[in-house]
């Protein structure tokens, strides 16, 4: 039983795959935040740039 418990403390690889879920969705969440906050100014200057490049402006 002790081998057992010796074997499941060295292993680290869960560790790894939770902290690069979480920094996965610390970004995901900024991202998300970001476009709530600046949703609007980043489609009028899409729309604008759209108009731009095709002759429009």
């Amino acid at each position: 039983m002790g081998v057992i418990f010796k074997h499941w403390k060295k292993d680290v690889g869960g560790a790894t795959a939770i902290e690069y879920s979480l920094i996965a969705a610390g970004i995901a969440l900024a991202i998300a935040v970001f476009i709530f906050a600046f949703g609007e100014e980043l489609y009028a200057f899409f729309d604008y740039l759209t108009g731009a490049l095709s002759g429009e402006a």
